[in-house]
């Protein structure tokens, strides 16, 4: 089968599933044509079945922001035309969805049905997607898809709330390879755990794009309360407009010296590896990826019990789930899982267990039978 995949080429949850996604289809012997501005960042582009298409945009000093939406949905007929491409997975509403609908109608009125599968994600929902400047389109684009999905119970539920939809909405979990994270401290792995903490060191992560709706200052004052009653260090991956105050901040509390800033990585199955502990106090989360990586490396979580993150992170059993800004309760309930190398272990093999729920081979079946289902009615 012949997919094209449309995706953000970022470090976002939307891109890293899309991506990894095309890997494994392409592995199976699908043919996989990426169509975006960038090769996405975990993108190996010289695995057998892999095709990456770059949207260009000329530079018109007519326009004021250059129209993407139309530069993507003239390479997607392109690209559909010239490999004879079966149908089009596009993630992330705005404006994949909408761009994928104008490409559509080109594509028929050259006698080409091209279906189109619409995977929403997230923020393009809850909180892009509802804008006003933008509801009008994304409800159009979504009614429009062939089928739409989204990545958990809780997403699917915003997305009948905030839009008139008029499609059934299947929901298919985000997924997590598991041979990515065998290497971790219960294996005895070659972790190097050393160069990042002492042995008598718990060692805390966080891992995000470090926009507000993470909420990256919360993990800042959780981490500065568990070093009152524990020695620790703090990881901090990524980058992101509330990195400056999430520093500022750091300094502030005294507990700069205390943390390893990272920066944006593609090896984030490595930096797990020296995790005892991951903090997400987002706002907001559909799903919760950044948990359930940390989780298939052995490392529990302590989140906030927003959106899709009860569906991922298992409350007293994989981590703790607090209500949002309690800093307080998430700080506690780091201390409950450090309490002793034993407690966490039993926690660690905790999270490994549910997140093989999530293995790639129990959710791809699940794409296969949509997209076969299209293919054959088609």
């Amino acid at each position: 089968m012949r997919i094209g995949i449309v995706c953000y080429p970022t470090f976002g949850g939307s891109g890293v599933v899309a991506t990894e996604l095309g890997m494994v289809l392409a592995q199976k012997g699908y043919e996989i044509h990426f169509i975006t501005y960038h090769p996405p960042v975990r993108l190996d582009l010289i695995s057998s079945g892999i095709h990456f298409h770059q949207v260009q945009i000329e530079e018109y000093s007519l326009f004021h922001y250059q129209p993407y939406e139309l530069a993507l949905s003239s390479k997607m007929v392109q690209i559909v035309e010239k490999h004879d491409l079966e149908l089009l997975h596009v993630h992330y509403a705005i404006p994949h969805a909408y761009a994928a609908y104008m490409a559509k109608k080109m594509l028929q009125e050259k006698g080409i049905d091209i279906r189109v599968v619409t995977t929403l994600h997230g923020t393009d929902i809850t909180l892009v997607g509802s804008h006003p400047n933008y509801k009008t389109a994304v409800e159009f684009s979504i009614n429009h898809s062939d089928v739409v999905t989204t990545v958990s119970n809780s997403l699917r539920e915003d997305t009948y709330r905030l839009f008139d939809i008029k499609k059934d909405i299947e929901v298919v979990y985000n997924f997590i390879e598991l041979e990515k994270y065998e290497n971790h401290p219960l294996k005895g792995a070659d972790c190097q755990r050393g160069s990042i903490a002492t042995e008598e060191e718990f060692i805390l992560t966080h891992i995000s794009n470090y926009r507000p709706v993470k909420r990256a200052k919360d993990v800042v004052r959780i981490f500065a309360k568990v070093l009152e009653v524990k020695p620790a260090k703090l990881i901090l991956v990524g980058e992101g407009p509330e990195m400056v105050d999430v520093k500022h901040l750091a300094r502030e509390l005294g507990v700069f010296d205390k943390i390893v800033f990272l920066g944006n990585s593609t090896e984030v199955d490595k930096i797990l590896c020296y995790s005892d502990v991951f903090l997400l106090p987002s706002r907001s989360e559909s799903f919760g990826l950044a948990a359930l990586e940390a989780m298939a490396a052995r490392t529990p979580v302590i989140s906030t019990n927003t959106g899709g993150l009860p569906e991922v992170n298992v409350h007293g059993v994989t981590g703790f789930l607090s209500n949002v800004k309690d800093v307080d309760d998430m700080a506690k309930n780091a201390l409950k899982l450090i309490e002793s190398r034993e407690v966490l272990n039993v926690y660690k093999q905790n999270a490994l267990e549910r997140a093989k729920e999530f293995s790639i081979d129990n959710v791809l079946p699940k794409y296969e039978a949509i997209y076969k289902s299209l293919v054959l009615t088609a």
